[in-house]
């Protein structure tokens, strides 16, 4: 039993030295980084929207980021009549929302002049309502929100312009979950989006 239980030891111990570690990313990490604005078109609550801001990180080995991004509505879109009966205001209660979060990105044979990218917001964000005036809410300290959950995946085509610099679009889908707004269901705003990207950086 002894014998048996040593060749059994020997063995395993010979399996572990002769195993190699297996990671996502080996051998010499190359570093960089990048960021930029980026704009989408989508719609919220059945009404055209503009979102902008951008998302940028650690870009490692040419092909993995891993950063951070934000987005907000910019266009005027009115509340919804459920919100205006509800709070008692005019057509002029506007929707608010925005989110941000960690972003994951994969860019695939990124040398190329033409290239592709596919990514991943995981994050959370607000929705809310208020009266704008030149995009700047006056609403008053009590102006109703609700916090959501948000994942976006993305999928891209980029354009090496310069080596610092790159252009890219495509498509995302939001999918928006936690919305206890009157008059603002999730599905209102989990939509597709097209949005275009400008990113600067050590690539």
């Amino acid at each position: 039993m002894k014998a048996i239980t040593f060749v059994l030891f020997s063995i395993l111990l010979a399996m572990q030295a002769s195993a190699q570690e297996q990671t996502l990313i080996s051998g010499q990490i190359e570093s960089g980084g990048f960021g930029g604005p980026e704009i989408s078109f989508s719609q919220i609550d059945g009404h055209f929207g503009i979102l902008v801001g951008g998302y940028g990180g650690w870009y490692i080995n040419h092909t993995f980021m891993i950063g951070g991004g934000g987005y907000g509505l910019v266009n005027d879109i009115t509340a919804p009549l459920a919100a205006r009966t509800f709070y008692n205001a005019g057509n002029d209660l506007r929707i608010n929302f925005g989110y941000g979060g960690l972003v994951l990105e994969y860019v695939g044979l990124s040398d190329n002049l033409v290239h592709y990218s596919i990514s991943t917001l995981i994050g959370a964000g607000g929705v809310g309502y208020g009266y704008r005036n030149n995009y700047s809410n006056n609403w008053n300290d009590n102006s109703p929100t609700s916090a959501v959950f948000v994942l976006e995946p993305k999928i891209g085509v980029e354009l090496n312009v310069t080596p610092f610099f790159r252009i890219g679009g495509g498509g995302s889908y939001r999918l928006v979950r936690g919305s206890n707004l009157v008059g603002i269901e999730d599905s209102d705003l989990s939509d597709g989006s097209l949005y275009l990207a400008f990113k600067f950086g050590k690539f």
